[in-house]
């Protein structure tokens, strides 16, 4: 059978395509890669992404560099990502923040999450935890409340940045709670937790892999954990939902991402190397040590949960009514 010439042409365009792609995933990597966080040193982002390039350094042969880009929600990360060649040289540790709230907050943003980026694997879920200062007079969850209500306004709650997991924890506490707490937001978890160590702020709703080592070492006092079921690493730590707070539910995610157009074979051996690494048991000992869920899913899933937290975050930045500050 004999094709149109214009037919013969998008024909061959494929199979060169095909091939370059089949060669580039055979070659790929040949040099380092970058792999952008969202987020300052020290915050969860950080911690997993600094565990799983170390991981990727030593499957994949090249150095895999980590890039701390902090700062605006993790829009300037999430744009930086968006903009890069597509060549799986530049990868993006996402979060829940950059991916799917900070859309729902700007209306102007340097990249569209679902056009801009192609989603490689869900790396971890992590629940958030309720933690104060040691200094504050409150060891449990009635307890601040009581104390909020009785100052209103004097309690600030520090969180990753403004639409951050830990910023919208706390707004839906203080609408669940019948509270008035002042957000403080900083660039990145980590900033966070310092300014909470040093009583800069009084509460927090951070993510457990950067408080769960000061929990632990007693500088921190952990009220509760703001998933719908407790967490493995501090299973005697109640829920909010069990703390007064029915339907309480919100955690971070962090997973990996790259450019749009980045050939599929390229994608599909980072998640191959990545799902390697998640489920060897010294990265599942540590994760679960701070309380993060290695997850490891394929593409197609991880984007499903993508459009999934899309829609949720929509309802819920309209519920509570957040604007960017």
């Amino acid at each position: 059978m004999k094709f149109p010439s214009a037919t013969r042409r998008v024909y061959g365009f494929a199979l060169v395509w095909m091939l370059c792609g089949a060669a580039l995933a055979a070659d790929y990597p040949d040099r380092s890669i970058r792999l952008i966080v969202p987020a300052a040193p020290g915050g969860g982002a950080d911690f997993v992404a600094r565990i799983v390039g170390a991981k990727l350094t030593e499957s994949m042969g090249q150095t895999v560099v980590v890039d701390n880009r902090a700062g605006a929600s993790g829009t300037i990360a999430a744009e930086s990502t968006a903009k890069a060649a597509a060549d799986g040289y530049t990868l993006f540790m996402g979060q829940s923040t950059s991916v799917v709230i900070a859309p729902q907050l700007y209306a102007k943003l340097g990249y569209d999450t679902l056009r801009d980026l192609v989603p490689v694997t869900l790396v971890a879920r992590v629940p958030n935890v309720l933690v104060v200062h040691p200094g504050l007079a409150a060891s449990s969850v009635a307890e601040l409340i009581a104390l909020a209500k009785a100052r209103p306004g004097f309690l600030n709650f520090g969180s990753a940045g403004n639409g951050a997991p830990s910023h919208l924890a706390g707004e839906m506490f203080k609408t669940a709670a019948g509270v008035t707490m002042v957000h403080v937001p900083y660039k990145g978890a980590g900033l966070a937790v310092n300014a909470l160590l040093a009583g800069e702020i009084q509460v927090m709703f951070a993510p457990s892999v950067s408080v769960l080592p000061q929990v632990k070492a007693g500088r921190l006092r952990a009220l509760a954990v703001t998933s719908a079921v407790r967490s493995p690493a501090v299973p005697d730590l109640p829920t909010l939902a069990e703390s007064g707070l029915p339907g309480y539910d919100i955690s971070s995610w962090f997973g990996l991402f790259a450019p749009a157009q980045t050939p599929g074979s390229v994608i599909d051996k980072l998640h191959r190397e990545t799902a390697r690494a998640l489920q060897s048991p010294d990265v599942q000992e540590r994760f679960s040590r701070e309380g993060a869920e290695p997850v490891a899913s394929s593409p197609a899933e991880f984007g499903a949960y993508v459009r999934s937290e899309f829609a949720k975050y929509a309802r819920l930045v309209k519920d509570t009514g957040i604007k960017p500050d």
